[in-house]
């Protein structure tokens, strides 16, 4: 059978960045703001996400020549940049790869009015998003200026069929964000809301966490992609390099 698909999908969220942290600084100092001097997109890698980036490229760079990657997509975000020039440096793309390649509609969720809030920020600045978002959910809430998980899943569902155009039979690593590794799960997998909410419910998607497909020709009338595994970080385990998982979205009350 001749597959529309890659023959394995990795989903690779960026090692932890320089926001992750001052998310979290900020959250433990209870502040309103998060200190961030750059744009969400020119966040960089923190030093614990470089070694991160290095541990997992080892990785792919110990599978046999033949089961290595052959094309990285990557959102535009530095931090995703970063991760997926890392990985290609330390030998763990097939021989002959390409570079990354940018595509934006992989980039991370826009947050809008309530980028860089906390918690008790959105509490205090904006009320009647917080109280939107209890009433409506995470799934489609979408603050003033940004985007709800829906917005993200229309952008993704182009960014397969484009996977689907250029990179049959095919070894490939997308690089992104927790919302798209998410979100790309409810696609592939043809989740329900209910289902992919309670699967985020569980916990964050490690930072250089790997979510890997593999083609089934078993899959449906024609094949597709089937779950190996979710939020794998063995590789990283075994570099000894450190586990985060802090949220790339501000935390709104439920």
């Amino acid at each position: 059978m001749v597959s529309r698909w890659p023959s394995v999908l990795w989903i690779v969220r960026h090692g932890e960045s320089a926001g992750n942290v001052a998310r979290d600084e900020a959250r433990l100092a209870g502040l309103a703001r998060i200190a961030l001097e750059t744009r969400d997109q020119d966040v960089p890698l923190s030093p614990r996400g470089v070694e991160q980036a290095e541990a997992l490229g080892r990785w792919y760079a110990g599978l046999p020549r033949e089961e290595r990657p052959e094309a990285v997509l990557c959102s535009p975000y530095v931090r995703a940049v970063q991760t997926a020039e890392i990985i290609g440096r330390a030998g763990g793309l097939a021989p002959g790869a390409p570079a990354h390649c940018l595509d934006e509609r992989l980039r991370e969720r826009e947050f809008g009015i309530l980028d860089r809030l906390t918690t008790p920020g959105i509490l205090e600045l904006h009320p009647q998003q917080a109280e939107l978002r209890a009433h409506v959910g995470k799934f489609y809430h979408r603050p003033p200026g940004g985007e709800s998980w829906c917005d993200v899943i229309l952008r993704l569902r182009s960014a397969l069929d484009t996977l689907s155009l250029h990179y049959a039979g095919q070894r490939v690593i997308i690089v992104g964000h927790q919302v798209v590794v998410l979100c790309l799960r409810y696609l592939l997998e043809k989740l329900t809301e209910q289902e992919i909410l309670a699967i985020d419910a569980q916990g964050d998607v490690m930072n250089c966490g790997v979510t890997e497909y593999r083609f089934d020709p078993h899959a449906g009338p024609s094949g597709g992609l089937a779950l190996h595994r979710y939020n794998f970080t063995a590789p990283l385990v075994a570099a000894g390099a450190p586990l985060t998982a802090a949220a790339d979205a501000p935390v709104a009350p439920k």
